[in-house]
């Protein structure tokens, strides 16, 4: 899948980007990374984005794309059948890095895994609630994956993509049982598997 990047008229004068993930566990859907080079100034109000009511995270959402240069990467969902999710998410990760559109001094990663690259780079266990770099990713990733969703919703309004984003609650999973997969559905994944066997 494409990715896009922007970045700020304010010169960025520190190449470490952040880079975290959203939709590795969800039944449906793509799974979305960000890295994210902070404005020198940094932003305020930055952490984990499961934290963060969704007013608050859309203003920093805002702020992070008014601000600082950051790129979005995706892994579809039939590269995550193809490949597994795990490295279907190295590859949105690494993709959403070469989206910035230069080539950072080091990546820190958010969690415990890193893709195979060239860049010079660390994985950091919760390190969306340390750096705030991973923080504005992680924010951004969420922000754009929760988008993807609500619009796949109007097109398949069973499953209930607009309040639990793919993940397989009691109501999406009812759902698919009743009314099988789409194409957005991750057939890899067990529970979908399973309710397609049905």
């Amino acid at each position: 899948m494409t990715s896009v990047s922007s970045s700020a008229s304010t010169e960025i004068h520190t190449l470490v980007a952040g880079v975290d993930e959203a939709g590795r566990g969800p039944l449906a859907g793509p799974v979305v990374a960000a890295a994210v080079i902070l404005c020198p100034d940094g932003i305020a109000g930055l952490a984990d984005s499961k934290t963060l009511s969704f007013a608050r995270r859309e203003r920093l959402e805002a702020e992070v794309r008014a601000r600082c240069r950051f790129g979005i990467g995706m892994a579809s969902v039939e590269e995550i059948d193809a490949i597994n999710i795990l490295q279907a998410t190295m590859l949105a990760m690494t993709r959403a890095v070469e989206a910035l559109g230069l080539e950072p001094g080091e990546v820190l990663v958010d969690g415990n895994r890193l893709p195979r690259w060239r860049y010079r780079a660390q994985a950091i266990v919760k390190g969306d609630a340390l750096h705030p770099c991973i923080s504005a990713a992680s924010i951004l990733a969420k922000q754009e994956r929760d988008r993807i969703m609500r619009a796949a919703a109007q097109e398949h309004p069973h499953y209930g993509w607009d309040r639990n984003m793919g993940y397989g609650t009691a109501e999406h999973m009812a759902a698919l049982r009743q009314h099988g997969a789409t194409a957005l559905h991750r057939r890899s994944f067990a529970p979908v598997a399973q309710a397609m066997q049905r």
